[in-house]
């Protein structure tokens, strides 16, 4: 609609959102009146008409099987809406037109905004199937006549009210029509089954919808006087009402047909079903966090045990082995202390990164800095868990053997991210160190190295990757690891 309205109209921004706020409403004018409405708006010459926007009933059956936007119509072609917009009235003169062996009734409601006429809603209905209507349907009749003379006067739809209508009630919903007393004159079966689900035990009909919402809904305290004058009508208003088990959305919509309040549409919808599956979804997700809680916690738990044995070690290397394993046992714990915070089981393995380089910088014997250049990204749990590992043995490897014979170096964790989805994506990591380098005949994929073997597990086995090191010019030893971003299926 934008695209159309700025290169063949002369409207203004102003102007095109409320055309805008106009078509996020339609849908309830179209199905009031079993129609199909389309909005033409006149050509920056005023020699044409323009169609930018559509829509067909979810009542009735349609009068255009092709898609209107984007046609353009000669001014006198189509002499409902020529009145329409010079006259500023609702037209509705005329014989039913005959679209392809079915007869169509034609009307013509012109859209104003702040007394000037921007366009015409043409609003098309298929008589093929026109029987004797029901109370509902002369309910919808009528409410769709008010609405229309709304549109045509200025004061609909309501400023500042941008309406989602994906989660707003429809009309077939539930539809309640009340006085300019707030008391209900009409109420669709649907309405009344919401209401029934509340804990209302009679009908609806003569009833002040206000005050009965506000006995159905639980209070504390007094009655609730915000709830009922919404539900009388009083402003357009969205609200909940939770009561006796049952959830029921409720949307207020004042009657001003010719400027004064004559009563009042609700629109009720039966949301309690699709609540309950909101709280267990809200109740599922906070139970794996405080999973990832309590996991992270025992975590730490074993890794305080394992320092605690330590101390208690006479041998150097039984010492230096459950050292090692507490580090292990902290990459894993810093995983899970992160899920615990999320809310769906992906992390931000940038932070989780310089978390365990900071961990593992301090078995450094001298003055080495560690630091970490580019982006991992965000990652599954299934990937940052073992790759979280991956790192710890890495490092440990290289601050543990890269400076024995010199004090002082550094090493860089690089990460590169290729590739643009989830599915796609692999994560390039280097892990480069200036030490010593690797002696002579060194072969990382058969070394014999607890935490190589680890590695290599983890990289090849559970990530799908590959792991490979290599000397580093002038001097040290350079880690290449490749895997995909994503879990491997």
């Amino acid at each position: 609609m934008n695209d159309l309205v700025r290169q063949h109209t002369a409207l203004g921004e102003t102007d095109l959102e409320w055309l805008h706020l106009l078509v996020s409403e339609w849908q309830l004018l179209s199905d009031l009146s079993f129609a199909d409405l389309v909005l033409w708006v006149p050509t920056l010459d005023g020699a044409r008409y323009v169609s930018v926007a559509q829509m067909r009933p979810n009542t009735g059956p349609t009068s255009y099987q092709d898609d209107m936007v984007g046609h353009l119509v000669p001014r006198g072609r189509r002499p409902l809406l020529d009145a329409a917009l010079d006259e500023g009235r609702i037209v509705r003169e005329g014989d039913p037109e005959w679209r392809e062996e079915v007869p169509v009734r034609v009307e013509s409601i012109p859209v104003r905004r702040e007394g000037r006429v921007l366009g015409v809603i043409a609003r098309n209905t298929n008589l093929l199937t026109v029987r004797t209507p029901s109370r509902l349907e002369l309910t919808y009749l009528q409410s769709a006549s008010d609405l229309a003379q709304m549109i045509a006067a200025g004061s609909f739809p309501f400023p500042g009210q941008q309406v989602d209508m994906d989660a707003s009630p429809r009309v077939g919903d539930g539809l309640i029509r009340l006085d300019a007393d707030g008391v209900v004159t009409y109420a669709s079966p649907n309405a009344l089954s919401a209401y029934h689900r509340l804990g209302l035990a009679s009908d609806l009909v003569g009833q002040h919808l206000g005050n009965t919402t506000a006995e159905l809904a639980p209070s504390r305290g007094p009655v609730d006087e915000a709830l009922v004058k919404l539900a009388s009508g009083w402003a357009p208003r969205e609200t909940e009402v939770d009561g006796n088990g049952g959830v029921i959305q409720l949307r207020a919509i004042p009657l001003k047909p010719k400027g004064t309040r004559i009563g009042s549409l609700v629109l009720c919808r039966d949301v309690t079903e699709l609540r309950r599956r909101e709280r267990e979804l809200i109740t599922k997700d906070a139970t794996i966090r405080e999973i990832h809680h309590r996991v992270k916690n025992n975590l730490q738990t074993v890794a305080a045990l394992l320092r605690l044995q330590s101390r208690r070690m006479d041998s150097p290397q039984g010492r230096e082995a459950l050292n090692e394993a507490v580090r292990r046992v902290g990459s894993i714990a810093i995983v899970h202390e992160t899920l615990s915070q999320n809310l769906d089981e992906r992390v931000e393995f940038d932070e989780i990164a310089d978390r365990v380089i900071a961990m593992v910088s301090e078995i450094s014997p001298g003055k080495v800095d560690c630091r970490r250049t580019g982006r991992f990204g965000i990652l599954d749990a299934e990937v940052a868990t073992p790759l979280s590992m991956v790192l710890t043995e890495i490092l440990q490897n290289a601050l543990e053997h890269a400076f024995t014979q010199r004090e002082g170096g550094t090493v860089e964790v690089a990460a590169i991210r290729t590739g643009t989805g989830r599915t796609d994506g692999r994560l390039l990591i280097t892990v480069l160190d200036d030490g010593s380098g690797l002696p002579e005949g060194f072969d990382p994929q058969r070394a014999g190295n607890l935490g190589l073997q680890i590695v290599r597990t983890l990289v090849e086995g559970e990530l799908g990757g590959t792991f490979d090191m290599l000397r580093a010019e002038p001097r040290g030893t350079k880690v290449v690891l490749d895997i995909p971003s994503s879990p491997q299926k």
